[in-house]
């Protein structure tokens, strides 16, 4: 029963904490630091919201510290994937049917409990579990975190408002409904905060979802499952499961009930994702929806009228904050040759001053890469460099494993923009950089635009601005979210609604109603007040 009609208006943006020493969110931080490695978690599984434990333990290590174990989670096999559809398919009716408010107050109820009494918690354990420093855990779990929730419930109350016209005898309405079946949530490891978004954007829309995070995050994501929880979020809305992808896909894409999936993650599995779903279509009660953020081969094009401070610091930001291991991650520049040298000289000594450990460490900027797999993966990559006579690099180069996945922030120029690290995916502290004629910013445009398949994010540091509005307009399709004197990453929620094209994904943009849409289905209803009685109109009459 709908007794009124309830505002959401914009929220703001979570404040960052800064952790200055003696702030109390520091000593706040260093308890639960200390408290979550003092003991050895115990993680289920949560399935129509009873904790499911298999017995199959999986240790779970801080990447920085790989002899320490945080605790295990209980990995599930097929028979629990059927088991989290049977019960978002149970629990779908009655959470379709909620009012809008009542879902709303979860959602907002559990934005508060991130940002309040679980700060310090959900930053330890994505600080712990994802080997991220204070602040890149704080922007993360927390404020980007809370910001999706509290955003998308706005945004899906201005969605609602949104209501067709009416004519004399006639109302019409619109109603948003959910799909019709179960979502599936496919999350990365690099962010709890789309760990947290991609179920629960479906979720707030009224759907229920099977969420199945990447291993390797799944200390944080335990502790934003408890959250919500908390929060009210009934039984089978979200169900959190452990299990291998293939199983995994296997029994959902070939599931009548499937609706839409929700992904981040890598381009190749994305891509083998859609091909399987267009291949089952004919089994499915509905065309499912499909909304994927992929990879990145994010760009900053340099131009001779650059701030040689402002570009370097962009470079060492955007290339090497939380180990490079972002979608949106500076990993290709491009340098004009007449302020080249004096870019790479700041970069170089800014690169020098940058201490890496354990996150533990507040005075560290580096911390370790996330498993032993792409540690060995980027470390071929700078290993191939240090072997091919054409590259060099000029910062870092080494890497380490024997206590955690640590690799040094590495930069690697080399004398052909199509070399492989300027092209592929990399998904690591490794910069390529390419130093371009000064003279032909407009050819170097053309090949920042056709070197790499991916269009997530991008970035063009200049002072004239006339640079500017032709970057602008000639890189239209080249990023989905662009920079101007600025590093390439840090979107934030209703500010840089996030995503690109290409190979890069749908462009559905998380944190906008943009995303929103794709997990409602429309109904229209026009109702006639004083219907006709006789099926002739007036042109029927001659006189």
């Amino acid at each position: 029963m709908n007794l009124g009609y309830f505002n959401y208006p914009m929220p703001a943006n979570e404040p960052v904490l800064q952790y200055a020493p003696g702030s109390p969110e520091k000593t706040e931080i260093k308890k639960a630091l200390a408290a979550l490695k003092a003991q050895e978690a115990d993680i289920p599984m949560y399935i129509g919201g009873e904790e499911v434990r298999t017995g199959k333990k999986i240790a779970i290590h801080p990447p920085h510290e790989i002899q320490h174990t945080l605790g295990y989670f209980h990995e599930g096999t097929a028979e629990h994937v059927h088991a989290a559809i049977e019960a978002a398919m149970q629990a779908k009716e009655a959470w379709a049917n909620m009012p809008w408010e009542e879902r709303a107050h979860i959602f907002l109820k559990a934005a508060d409990l991130i940002s309040g009494k679980y700060r310090a918690y959900m930053n330890g354990t994505t600080m712990l579990g994802q080997s991220k420093n204070i602040y890149q855990a704080e922007i993360d779990s927390v404020c980007e975190l809370a910001d999706f929730l509290r955003f998308n419930v706005h945004f899906l109350s201005e969605i609602y408002k949104q209501q067709p016209l009416n004519a004399p005898g006639v109302h019409n309405r619109t109603e948003w409904r959910p799909l019709e079946g179960f979502v599936l949530a496919v999350t990365p490891f690099n962010f709890a905060a789309i760990g947290g978004n991609l179920p629960t954007a479906p979720a707030m829309c009224g759907n229920t979802v099977i969420w199945k995070p990447a291993h390797t995050q799944i200390f944080s994501a335990q502790m934003f499952m408890r959250i919500l929880i908390e929060a009210g979020l009934p039984a089978g809305v979200i169900n959190l499961i452990y299990v291998d992808g293939p199983i995994m896909g296997d029994i959902c894409f070939s599931h009548p009930d499937f609706a839409g999936i929700h992904f981040t993650g890598s381009t190749g599995v994305f891509n083998k994702m859609w091909k399987t779903i267009g291949e089952d279509t004919g089994k499915y009660k509905s065309y499912p929806r499909i909304v994927g953020e992929t990879g990145g081969k994010d760009f900053v094009l340099i131009h001779k009228s650059a701030d040689v401070d402002v570009a370097a610091t962009a470079l060492a930001r955007g290339a090497f904050e939380f180990q490079g291991q972002k979608c949106s991650a500076a990993s290709r520049a491009y340098l004009p040759s007449n302020i080249a040298d004096a870019i790479k000289e700041r970069l170089v000594a800014q690169i020098k001053t940058m201490k890496m450990g354990t996150v533990e460490d507040f005075t560290n900027f580096i911390n370790a890469v996330i498993d032993e797999r792409s540690f060995d993966k980027i470390s071929k990559y700078i290993d191939a460099a240090k072997n091919n006579p054409d590259v060099t690099i000029i910062a870092g180069g080494n890497h380490d494993k024997s206590k955690g996945y640590f690799i040094e922030p590495t930069v690697i120029e080399t004398k052909d923009p199509r070399y492989v690290s300027m092209c592929e995916e990399i998904f690591g502290p490794v910069l390529s950089i390419y130093v371009y004629d000064a003279e032909k910013f407009e050819e170097t445009i053309e090949l920042v635009n056709t070197t790499s398949p991916y269009a997530l994010t991008g970035a063009v540091i200049a002072q004239d601005r006339n640079v500017i509005a032709l970057a602008t307009e000639k890189l239209r399709n080249a990023a989905g979210n662009f920079y101007i004197n600025d590093k390439p990453t840090g979107a934030v929620v209703g500010q840089q609604p996030f995503g690109g094209a290409r190979a890069s994904g749908t462009n559905d943009k998380a944190g906008s109603q943009l995303n929103l849409y794709r997990w409602l289905s429309a109904r229209s209803i026009k109702e006639t007040f004083v219907p006709p009685v006789n099926y002739q109109y007036p042109f029927m009459q001659e006189a």
